[in-house]
């Protein structure tokens, strides 16, 4: 099934990723990484008010005790939504400058899981990272490309993940009390007329949501049989995120890229904000505990 999709900000950003529902204060948060910004989108006023960091965000979460985590190019850093003040939490890679941090989300304990990518694209260089409430890190796998879509089953018992290149959703068993990963499989074989397959998030039915870099769509993948089942097609290519949002979390947040597009005459919305009733909810979104 295809469903309608709707502009909500026509922001023309260059790298628009990671948008993430913050329900304590009813904003979407979501990053512009090229341009070194995060956004705050508050959809009862039609306001997306913007920081400007000293480097790239590769994503953003909410914090529990007020304002956001990000991960910067080498570290994880606690950031003052209100005046855009930064305090580093842990580092990251801090030695290896080819390397960046990229997607991230929180899994439902509220630790930080964020992968590592060489900004050349070119290596499997990167690692994914978790961040816990004690601010102490621990790398959980390594052997990445392009670290992007993560999300965790509603019964927490399955943690889903996307190394963009692999064109492949894998699954891992997920120890909730502990943050363990075990038997790596693959849930979905993207096919490769699709595009490269990017941001995810799942809604309340345990389907995934993947946002397509080059591929002019956000599908819905059923983990279950590997199919796809459903998508929004999108007015423009470089599709690179999604994220359920709004009061009760029926409102499914596209972000776009400007970047890499030759035909920007004929994509003019590029880099756009959107949203889509897709007829299914998501749920809340973790913040981190620390």
């Amino acid at each position: 099934m295809a469903y309608d999709v709707e502009l909500v900000l026509d922001a023309k950003a260059r790298l628009g990723e990671g948008p993430i529902w913050d329900h304590v204060n009813n904003v979407l948060l979501w990053v512009n990484i090229l341009e070194n910004e995060v956004h705050i989108y508050d959809p009862a006023t039609g306001r997306d008010r913007h920081l400007v960091l000293a480097d790239m965000p590769g994503t953003i979460v909410p914090r529990a005790c007020g304002g956001a985590v990000v991960a910067l190019p080498d570290q994880f850093a606690a950031l003052d939504l209100d005046t855009g003040a930064l305090t580093k939490l842990a580092e990251v890679e801090a030695d290896n400058p080819a390397n960046r941090c990229n997607d991230g989300k929180c899994d439902p304990q509220g630790r930080l899981w964020t992968g590592t990518m060489p900004i050349s694209e070119d290596s499997t260089s990167g690692t994914m990272y978790r961040l816990d409430p004690d601010h102490s890190i621990r790398p959980m796998f390594d052997d990445i490309t392009i670290s992007n879509g993560i999300c965790w089953s509603t019964d927490q018992s399955t943690m889903y993940y996307i190394d963009t290149p692999t064109f492949k959703i894998d699954a891992f068993d997920f120890d909730p009390g502990t943050g363990s990963l075990s038997n790596r499989r693959t849930v979905v074989k993207v096919p490769e007329e699709y595009q490269w397959p990017d941001g995810m998030t799942i809604d309340l039915e345990g389907k995934l949501w993947v946002g397509h870099w080059g591929g002019w769509h956000c599908r819905r993948y059923d983990p279950e049989t590997g199919e796809c089942i459903g998508g929004v097609k999108m007015p423009c290519s470089n599709v690179t995120a999604c994220a359920f949002g709004g009061p009760d979390f029926s409102t499914l947040y596209i972000t776009t890229a400007s970047e890499r597009v030759e035909d920007i005459d004929e994509q003019p919305l590029a880099g756009g904000l959107f949203k889509a009733d897709v007829g299914v909810a998501g749920s809340e979104q973790h913040a981190y505990a620390g």
